[in-house]
């Protein structure tokens, strides 16, 4: 092994990939931008549509037969938050997975809505 090798080998983790190699270079995806919890779940491909991907993909895929956020994503596949949703892009791409973004702010309830909650739930 010649000393350009050995960078790329960790004694603990074994051989390095760098997250550019995994997104060929990419640092985001053109079309869409997720959200971390935002909930992505696995459509129901055949395999010939799924030929083309790549191991990464592949984990995504099939960690998402549950419906989970971006941020379980990248937790249970073990890749960094950034190359985790360019991959995502690459699969709304080939419509191999659903999202479900979160409700916007204007959608959850007011201030007084929750002091009221509380109110009941501390006269109880």
């Amino acid at each position: 092994m010649g000393p350009s090798d050995e960078r790329w080998l960790d004694e603990e983790a074994g051989p390095l990939v760098r997250p550019y190699a995994m997104t060929r270079g990419r640092t985001r995806h053109t079309r869409a931008d997720f959200d971390l919890i935002a909930i992505i779940a696995c459509t129901d491909a055949t395999p010939d549509e799924r030929a083309a991907l790549g191991p990464e993909h592949e984990a995504i895929l099939e960690v998402t037969r549950q419906p989970l956020s971006v941020a379980e994503i990248s937790s249970y596949v073990d890749l960094p938050l950034g190359v985790v949703r360019v991959l995502l892009g690459d699969l709304l791409d080939q419509e191999l997975i659903t999202v479900r973004k979160p409700a916007p702010v204007t959608d959850l309830p007011g201030e007084r809505v929750l002091k009221e909650v509380i109110d009941g739930i501390q006269g109880l």
